[in-house]
């Protein structure tokens, strides 16, 4: 496993909200779900994404957005156009006023909107579980960035706009795929871009050593790591791992697997069925007594009141 795999297995879509959207203008849509991630995809049309503190920005047919929550936008046919609906927490949709608007504007499966045949279509799929493991990967987006349909070639858009409307058995589960899909590629290609800067731990990656280091802490993360062993795995002497490790990622690579250990840590507790003991084990502490004493450190609560507090 890859960093960027690693970090999006902690984002995928589990039961992702999935909507199609018909209009025609004027319309105006505010967003305000507090969603930790959104891509939009424009099939037909245009849109422009107004962030409440930043620029407007236009998407043609085929480009798609990464919206990064959970601060509230608007989707919109012109950035001038008022609000004509609201998207609360939950995906609740009502009108300024607070008149419910999902059955009134209901198209059919996963359809919604103000006309059948309208000249605006566009596909959202919105991320409805933030986990730890996935704040590394939040934290190095911006809040918006755009794939222009010109500067990539990806049919998965097209793919999304054919299976968005069916209704059989397992379409969950093949959105779900689908959107995780997107927003690989899209981030691939983002932080492939000369001009991003993506972020340490995947410049790090192509690193012949540092990037082997890398995928070995987050493949294995319960193995008894020390700086000697992961070294000598990867060929090189202790010193010139740490010294290579902490420039190219920012950070000791011990003080990386801590961090790796508990973002896992932190999301495995929130399945109420694991019990500390095991969490334990499975990022690589000796005993529940050993995990706690290192999250309370690093997080300030104990894994039971985190596990209380995520419940």
């Amino acid at each position: 496993m890859d960093a960027l795999a690693g970090l999006l297995d902690g984002l995928r879509a589990r039961g992702a909200f999935l909507l199609r959207t018909i209009v025609e203008p004027p319309w105006c849509l505010r967003i305000q779900d507090e969603a930790p991630l959104t891509v939009v995809a424009l099939v037909r049309g245009h849109v422009w994404i107004v962030p409440d503190d930043g620029a407007p920005v236009l998407l043609g047919p085929g480009d798609v957005a990464v919206v990064r929550g959970p601060e509230p936008y608007l989707v919109a046919d012109d950035p001038a156009t008022a609000p004509q609906a609201v998207i609360h927490p939950g995906q609740v949709c009502r009108t300024p006023s607070g008149e419910h608007l999902a059955d009134v504007m209901s198209l059919g499966v996963r359809t919604w909107g103000s006309s059948a045949d309208g000249s605006t279509v566009l596909l959202t799929g919105t991320y409805q579980f933030e986990s730890e493991v996935g704040q590394r990967l939040l934290a190095a987006l911006p809040g918006l960035l755009v794939q222009p349909v010109d500067s990539w070639d990806c049919s998965l858009v097209s793919m999304l706009a054919e299976e968005i409307v069916k209704d059989e058995p397992g379409q969950e589960a093949v959105l779900d795929r689908l959107l995780d899909l997107l927003l690989i590629a899209i981030l691939r290609t983002w932080f492939a871009r000369p001009e991003t800067t993506a972020p340490a731990w995947y410049r790090a990656h192509i690193d012949p050593t540092v990037g082997q280091a890398l995928r070995l802490l987050h493949n294995n993360p319960a193995h008894p790591w020390t700086v000697a062993t992961l070294a000598d795995a990867v060929g090189v002497s202790r010193a010139a791992l740490a010294r290579r490790f902490t420039a190219l990622v920012g950070e000791p690579p011990m003080t990386f697997l801590t961090g790796w250990r508990l973002a896992m840590a932190a999301d495995l507790l929130r399945e109420p069925d694991t019990t500390i003991g095991a969490v334990a084990r499975r990022v690589g502490y000796g005993s529940s007594f050993a995990l706690s004493a290192a999250f309370k450190r690093e997080r300030g609560v104990s894994p039971q009141e985190y596990r209380a507090g995520a419940a």
